[in-house]
């Protein structure tokens, strides 16, 4: 009898179990809020150049205890039923630390992406989207779609134009997909949400001098060294924002093409200019290349962030692992039973349900944008900048003092639509970890941040299923 591969959805739900007996719920409501609600799988026709193929395609709801439920799409030649099982899970718990009023859901498409045309991945997505709508799979008040793994904005334009072709007149069609173009309904921030959230939810960390002081370093993120895995979407964004405004040291990046090392930084805005215009990471200018993509993640540095896929630390490289704090960036990057080995060792993990939940935040934005139907900051901004205006002025008045040109406008700068978004994720990432901590901090037998996580999901997810009156 051949033993089975311990996968992505057995260790999300290793994970619930570990975090559900600090609970004290009941076992029926505990299965209900771990089970997945609905699966569906899709196997639909495309014609790609003189051949019809058939696509293996997957939509799951994992909890409707509120609606709509929400997730991405990802495209990848490894998606199966068990990975978007375990995002839609994780998704539902990610949405409820977050206090995003959404139940989970996930896609995917069994793809390469890469290995078809701009047209044929159209005939994909649009297929995919009208398997979705014959079973009331996606919508506005239903199931929101996203970007994910392979996806971007440009699926979800035409995501949004298929749908809304068989929803004429519905009001509110726009809210039916988030991670949209700007110009056609999406949210400014929204690409860099993600990147973003993880910056914050590291930064927020670090500000906590007794968790930080644990394991031997000093508060504050500047100048921590960093480890990037991945420089897609979330990779990029994290690093170049830990640079900028953190003043983090990037000293290596690991990408399909191999991995780089530089003690005395990388930048990244400056090698996905290399990348874009060689071809690969490896052509950056003063690094050394590492003799594997795995080196990179077994690398003395302060923070870890492993942006790929699921389950790059595992049982084989876990005992290897250096790094203090390991950001999940990704998706289940770090296996359950990677985890036990780690925190013997001391390492902080910082959970993806927790940490990568800025795409899902932003997308909220985005999607309560699209029901009132009004850009953020449209009402407000002339209106500050014109209070502010007069507050500077009185003070010149007053104290006969007064400010050049370039100080007054940047005094008297009223919020745009980008400076909303990125005030409300921060403050989403900052209240969120605290939520966390207290849990951490409150129930002794808790000895990590994944588990204070997922109690926190549970909980708040308890309170929406008695508050329905679901369970008398």
């Amino acid at each position: 009898m051949s033993k089975k591969i311990h996968g992505f959805y057995d260790s999300v739900l290793e994970s619930f179990d570990k975090a559900a007996v600090h609970t004290g719920l009941p076992k029926g409501l505990l299965e209900q809020i771990k089970l997945c609600n609905a699966v569906y799988r899709i196997n639909f026709p495309v014609k790609i150049g003189n051949k019809i193929e058939v696509v293996e395609a997957y939509r799951v709801q994992h909890s409707n205890h509120r609606n709509p439920t929400k997730g991405g799409i990802r495209y990848s030649s490894h998606v199966n039923q068990e990975e978007v099982m375990a995002l839609a899970t994780l998704m539902t718990y990610k949405c409820a630390i977050v206090d995003v009023p959404f139940g989970g859901a996930k896609g995917g498409v069994k793809i390469n992406p890469w290995k078809y045309s701009e047209d044929e991945l159209e005939r994909i997505t649009r297929r995919y989207t009208v398997e979705l709508i014959k079973k009331n799979f996606i919508g506005p008040g239903r199931d929101v779609p996203a970007p994910d793994y392979g996806t971007g904005s440009r699926e979800m334009a035409w995501i949004l134009d298929t749908y809304q072709t068989f929803a004429n007149g519905e009001l509110d069609s726009a809210g039916c997909v988030t991670g949209k173009p700007v110009n056609q309904n999406g949210i400014r921030g929204r690409t860099e949400a993600t990147g973003r959230g993880v910056y914050y939810g590291i930064k927020e960390f670090f500000e906590h001098k007794d968790l930080v002081s644990a394991i031997g370093l000093e508060p504050g993120i500047a100048g921590k060294t960093m480890v990037i895995q991945g420089l897609g979407n979330v990779g990029s964004y994290t690093g170049s924002i830990s640079q900028h405004e953190g003043d983090v040291k990037v000293i290596s990046v690991s990408e399909r093409e191999g991995a780089i090392y530089k003690e005395d930084g990388i930048d990244i805005e400056k090698l996905l200019k290399v990348r874009k215009s060689t071809g690969s990471i490896l052509n950056y200018p003063g690094a050394k290349k590492l003799k594997t993509r795995e080196e990179a993640l077994e690398l003395k540095c302060d923070i870890l962030v492993p942006a790929a896929l699921e389950n790059q630390i595992h049982v084989g490289n876990a005992k290897n692992i250096k790094a203090k704090v390991i950001a999940e960036a990704a998706n289940g990057p770090v296996t359950s039973r990677a985890e036990k080995i780690l925190l013997k060792k001391g390492v902080v993990i910082l959970p993806d349900m927790y940490l990568n939940a800025g795409g899902v935040t932003v997308s909220y934005f985005e999607w309560l944008k699209n029901l009132s139907h009004m850009r953020f900051g449209r009402m407000e901004k002339r209106f500050d900048h014109n209070t502010y205006l007069n507050l500077v002025g009185i003070t010149e008045r007053l104290t006969g003092k007064s400010v050049n040109d370039k100080e007054k406008a940047f005094l008297t700068r009223g919020a745009d639509e980008i400076d909303l978004v990125r005030s409300g994720l921060e403050e989403t990432m900052i209240s969120s970890f605290q939520q966390i901590k207290e849990v951490y901090k409150r129930k002794r037998k808790i000895t990590d941040l994944r588990t204070a996580a997922f109690v926190t999901a549970i909980n708040k997810i308890s309170n929406d299923y008695n508050s329905l009156g679901v369970f008398p």
